[in-house]
């Protein structure tokens, strides 16, 4: 059979149709009084999404150029910056500031363990000339699975009377709760193929007022990632440059989706898919790679003693045509993960979990009793 690919990755996830529908209107011109009606109502939608009363920004570009924007638009040359680092994309912001000149300082973790909190306290008080001027870290460690306490090194920053928060959000936000003005994060970076439910092509940048001040002073190289530019024209219901328009189209479809389904309903639902994921694959007799407690609602990463993970996701893919993902560098071969973001149902869950236990017994590496682990799937998902 051809067309019955299910994407259990934590991204390009899964698309609605009426969203893919959406796409296929003919463009529209993105100077016209039509396309800024969109604008204005995809700001609107955002802003909803983000918990906030500032403004949401649209770049045409990956979350990278998102999280590259809040970065650039917010700090100077041999500014002093923090850096948490417990996974590949920890790494990725590692490189980008010290691509820009910044002195930066990182907090580490082994991968599949979790930031902790006390150590950026340490360094901000310790800070005593106030030189640091930003702590970059990543909210869902999409490569490990881990999420990290966002909240907690937030109120240490804010302890600071200098240094700013720029979060990736890209995998967290709509996945769990982060209510952006409550929390005072003061730049949250995301991207269209995760949460959002559309394809990959927009990514998103919300400022706090913190973010505009120090914006005022930044002297870091930008051009088509000006945020300034952004900000100027999302209040002309415009973008600076030659948008993705269909993806507009998209943007509108599935936050019109989101606002349908409540907030504090689609948080319920990833956080049931986490734990039926969790518990279905606990009692088939696999480990989890994350430390407990400390899993993304967004994708779960698995550890199967002696056996090659990657020959796990080979024979999912044949033999049930559901993409799962690999690990990266050095996991490679090591873990695989599921994802269970955005687009997602129970009906996903249960076949992701039977595919797993069935492809296991067919290796001859199912330890318990078939059928454990998807029962322990199923009642989870009957009883949150």
């Amino acid at each position: 059979m051809q067309d019955k690919l299910n994407l259990m990755i934590p991204g390009p996830t899964p698309v609605p149709e009426n969203v893919l529908s959406s796409m296929s209107k003919h463009p529209i011109g993105h100077r016209s009084g039509d396309f800024q009606k969109i604008v204005q109502k995809t700001t609107e939608q955002l802003k909803w999404l983000h918990q906030t009363t500032a403004d949401v920004l649209t770049i045409t570009g990956s979350g990278t150029a998102a999280m590259e924007a809040g970065i650039i638009n917010t700090l100077s040359k041999g500014d002093q910056v923090i850096c948490g680092d417990n996974g590949k994309f920890g790494e990725r912001w590692v490189k980008v500031a010290r691509a820009y000149g910044l002195d930066v300082k990182v907090v580490k973790a082994d991968w599949g363990t979790p930031l902790d909190p006390n150590q950026f306290k340490k360094i901000l008080e310790e800070d005593t000339n106030e030189k640091i001027k930003a702590v970059i870290l990543t909210h869902s460690e999409t490569s490990t699975g881990v999420i990290n306490d966002l909240k907690s090194i937030n109120n240490e920053v804010k302890n600071h009377s200098k240094a700013i928060t720029i979060a990736d959000c890209v995998t967290s936000l709509g996945a769990c709760n982060i209510p952006m003005d409550e929390w005072g994060i003061d730049v949250i970076a995301s991207g269209s193929q995760k949460g959002y439910m559309i394809p990959p092509g927009l990514s998103f940048v919300a400022m706090s007022k913190r973010a505009w001040e120090a914006n005022n002073q930044s002297n870091l190289p930008k051009f088509y990632l000006d945020l300034k530019q952004y900000l100027k024209t999302v209040n002309q219901n415009s973008n600076p440059f030659t948008p993705a328009i269909n993806l507009y189209f998209a943007l509108e479809a599935s936050l019109t989706m989101m606002q349908k389904e409540g907030l504090n309903n689609i948080f319920a639902r990833h956080a049931r898919h986490q734990k039926a994921t969790q518990e279905g694959i606990k009692a088939m007799g696999l480990n989890l790679f994350t430390k407990e407690n400390f899993g993304s609602p967004a994708i779960t990463a698995v550890k199967p003693d002696n056996i090659d993970a990657e020959s796990i996701r080979k024979a999912i893919k044949n033999d049930f045509d559901i993409l799962l993902a690999g690990g990266q560098d050095h996991l490679k071969g090591k873990i695989f993960r599921i994802g269970h973001l955005g687009f997602v149902n129970n009906r996903d869950i249960i076949s992701v979990i039977s595919a797993l236990e069935s492809t296991l017994d067919k290796m001859g590496k199912l330890n318990v009793p078939i059928g454990q682990g998807i029962a322990k799937t199923i009642s989870v998902l009957n009883n949150e």
